[in-house]
């Protein structure tokens, strides 16, 4: 009940402290799920720390849902909110699942930089993970396709707008063509499909046979 009653204290927030919320939400996600990653993986992989390329490598996998919500939401499409939630919850499992990448990381020396670095990601991707997963809940009303015109909903769809007047001119530019927010919905169902069917195969096939390995995920 605790989360639920949150989500409504924050949705009762006034829309200017609202919508500042939602963009410090967006610069808290740029960083700690694309730039700081982004940093730790070409870092791990000069330093050939496998344990690390492996975690990050599986992170990237799972954050890839992120992007899908970015897509769906960028049509208005109702089902990108639940997306966006499932998405930072599973971001968060993601790299502290595993049982043999947890013990290599506990066996490096806690004090280098390149481990000791990634140890705060992990813990600083946690923290916005669940409060951003929490604040995220907050637009799930804006499922009802009537809400979606409402000042809080439409606060939500403005950072994929703004993405995607960026890839916009860049997809005209490099492609000649047209880069609509119906091609980005479809492309976010595509992807929304074949991510649901691989993870469906590996809570299915993998999980049971591997358990808490990461193997090859």
């Amino acid at each position: 009940m605790a989360p639920y009653r949150t989500s409504r204290v924050l949705a009762a927030l006034p829309e200017p402290l609202y919508r500042s919320l939602v963009w410090l939400d967006v610069r808290l996600a740029v960083l700690f799920s694309i730039a700081l990653p982004l940093v730790l993986l070409i870092w791990a992989t000069v330093r050939r720390e496998g344990a690390l390329v492996r975690l990050l490598g599986i992170y990237w996998k799972v954050a890839s849902l992120l992007l899908l919500a970015t897509l769906l939401l960028t049509d208005r499409r109702p089902l990108g909110f639940v997306v966006a939630v499932l998405a930072q919850l599973l971001v968060v499992v993601s790299v502290w699942f595993w049982v043999d990448l947890n013990e290599e990381l506990a066996d490096l020396p806690p004090w280098r930089p390149l481990p000791l670095t990634l140890r705060i990601w992990r813990w600083s991707l946690t923290v916005w993970g669940l409060a951003g997963a929490a604040f995220s809940a907050t637009a799930l009303h804006c499922l009802d396709g009537a809400a979606l015109g409402k000042a809080q909903c439409a606060i939500w769809i403005q950072p994929p707008l703004g993405l995607h007047r960026h890839v916009e001119a860049l997809f005209d530019f490099v492609f000649g063509g047209e880069w609509t927010p119906a091609v980005a919905a479809f492309i976010g169902y595509v992807g929304l499909v074949a991510y649901v069917v691989g993870l469906l195969q590996w809570l299915l096939v993998r999980l049971p046979k591997q358990g808490r390995i990461a193997g090859e995920f």
